[in-house]
């Protein structure tokens, strides 16, 4: 794979015409390079021909960081599930992904062909993007997150995605989004009546070698 970079984002460039599209979107304080590593360790055959996007969010003073200035995709004002939340924030980077899914399209790649993934805060805008896109898309996957503006859901969920392939994965032991706040997005989300795939591990807010293959057979599934 070839590897480019611009001012906002890295790419992983299959050796053939692009068939296929993993948007991959970094955690809090990371950037686009955070997740780049990743791919080699999934092993997924070259024939899937997927082109891998990682975007940089923008840098912002995070209130929960007592204002310190980090890549986030939205202002983090509170980890309580029905805290408030920065819905502007969370909105304005929403439609930053939709455009890098047309933009996909765009290129030839249909939106079925688009899968959106994502850790921690890159997650929660993963689930917010992909359930809320207008147009069918492979699949989403969540790490070590939670489902944003749970409440708007309902109001705002997509028809085209009502069937979208959801894997969610989280630690048992997370200090920082809790495992009980994982399973409460999961189980919100199975009570609008999303399938939602679900596996956990004995660890903290990271990523473990079990996930891996779990990551590669989803991502197979839906792309392959």
């Amino acid at each position: 794979m070839k590897l480019l970079e611009t001012q906002d984002r890295v790419v992983l460039e299959p050796d053939r015409p692009a068939q296929a599209c993993v948007i991959w979107l970094h955690g809090l304080g990371a950037d686009g390079h955070d997740f780049v590593p990743i791919v080699s360790e999934l092993r997924l055959p070259d024939e899937l021909a997927i082109r891998y996007v990682f975007p940089h969010a923008p840098v912002r003073p995070v209130t929960l960081m007592n204002g310190m200035p980090v890549r986030a995709w939205f202002d983090i004002l509170s980890i309580d599930r029905m805290g408030a939340q920065d819905v502007a924030g969370i909105t304005q980077s929403q439609h930053r992904i939709d455009a890098l899914v047309a933009e996909q399209q765009a290129a030839g790649i249909a939106s079925t062909r688009v899968l959106i993934a994502g850790f921690s805060q890159g997650g929660a805008l993963a689930l917010q993007t992909a359930l809320r896109y207008p147009q069918p898309l492979a699949g989403v996957l969540g790490l070590s997150t939670y489902l944003p503006m749970e409440r708007q859901l309902a109001d705002q969920a997509s028809v085209a995605n009502r069937g979208l392939a959801i894997l969610l994965q989280h630690g048992l032991y997370d200090p920082v989004l809790s495992h009980a706040l994982g399973t409460a997005s999961r189980d919100r989300l199975r009570e609008l009546g999303y399938g939602v795939g679900w596996n956990e591990y004995p660890m903290q807010h990271e990523v473990c070698a079990e996930q891996l293959a779990p990551i590669a057979a989803f991502i197979r599934e839906r792309l392959g």
